[in-house]
This record gives structure tokens, sequence and C-alpha cells, in this order.
């Protein structure tokens, strides 16, 4: 594992005061990111684009989502320490990583099996320890059911009835939601049982959202 140096760090400070300039207000949100050592979600050999505020492939068709994407769906959850967070789509583990600096309640679940093997192997090696699932992430993890905060991180047709049922009464879900080449970010609140308020945010370009709630392989 390749160290976390006094350069990262200062890397980590630009970062975050990019993200402040771009609107991230959250100071809780801004202290996540500088925490998490982005570099270590790289290989080796593409480790300068780390601190650059742009996704970049990580093979399998999927990328590490641009930081200020990870800050923002970050800052509209709202989390508190004792939330439980369902993330769908694991991906690299960067946004993951974030999370748990604000809620040890991560549960995490990836679509693609060597994607998630590998992720799996990092956030250990990072001590890391979030609750992570191989699986249709589209339709949630019903039996860990409810969560306070569901986050999905790939683009979706529509808003899974699935996932709404698996919301907490006063818990919210944060996905983006249009075609495939993009989608406008929204926020879901459970106002009770049966009612749900939405609200509607900026437009963003995510993968898309695989499985049997989503875009079909």
């Amino acid at each position: 594992m390749h160290a976390d140096s006094y350069r990262h760090r200062g890397q980590r400070r630009a970062l975050v005061e990019e993200l402040r300039r771009k609107g991230i207000r959250d100071e809780r949100v801004l202290a996540a990111v500088a925490s998490v050592p982005r570099h270590l979600f790289f290989e080796p050999a593409f480790q300068e684009h780390a601190y650059q505020d742009k996704a970049f492939p990580i093979g399998e068709g999927q990328t590490i989502s641009q930081p200020y994407t990870v800050a923002y769906q970050t800052e509209l959850l709202h989390l508190r320490p004792h939330d439980r967070v369902l993330e769908i789509g694991t991906g690299s583990g960067y946004q993951c990583a974030v999370l748990l600096h604000l809620t040890p309640h991560v549960f995490s679940i990836e679509f693609n099996t060597v994607l998630f093997e590998r992720t799996r192997r990092r956030l250990a090696s990072m001590h890391l320890h979030a609750h992570l699932f191989c699986g249709d992430g589209s339709v949630g993890l019903p039996a860990h059911a409810p969560f306070d905060k569901i986050l999905v991180t790939a683009g979706s047709p529509t808003i899974p009835r699935v996932l709404l049922s698996q919301l907490r009464v006063g818990g919210a879900l944060v996905i983006p939601v249009g075609n495939e080449r993009s989608q406008r970010m929204m926020r879901v609140v459970r106002e009770s049982e049966d009612e749900f308020s939405s609200e509607e945010f900026e437009e963003f370009r995510f993968v898309p959202l695989l499985g049997r709630a989503g875009w079909q392989k």
C-alpha cells in the first residue's frame, strides 16, 4: 500500500478549496474529502490524476466519480453520525470511504463481481469497514432495511419504488434520474408511510444503474 505523504495531504487541501469555490458548504463533508487519500483508489501509474476534480476510468466500464460529484451527493444526504446509509454502486470504494467518515453504519452493494472483489480488498487494506455486498443494487438490500439514507451512484431511468420502500419515515433517497446521457439529481424524502416529497437539483452524467429496477444489461 502506498503512503499518504505530506504532498498528498496538501493536494487534498487544495482540492477541498476547489470544492468550496464550486459551492460545497457542508464542513463535515469537506473534512471527509480532506481525510480520504483518493490516490489510494488509483493504480500507481495514474496517481497524478487523483486530486484533479474529474472522474477517471477504473476498468469494467466504470469510473471513480469526480470529487465534486461525491461531495455534492454526500451534502444532499444531510448525514448524521447515527444514520444507517445504503450506497448503491460501490465502484472504486471512494464514495464509500467518504461516507464512512460521516457515519460508521454504511452498507454498500456493487453489481460487478470483479470490482466488488477489488474494492473489498482495497477498503480492508485501508482499515475501512463497511458492510459490503455483491448483487443487484437497483432493488436495494431489503433484508437490512430500513435505512435512514440511500445514495445511488449510477443513473436510473426512474425512481425505483423498491428503494423508497426501504427508507425510514423521515429518511431520504438521493439519486440521479434521466436517460443514459444525462441525469437530474433528485432527493426524495419519506414524509410518512405512504407520502413522499421530492426536489430536483443539478444535471450530472453517471454510468447507468444496472439491474431489475434500473437499465437492463
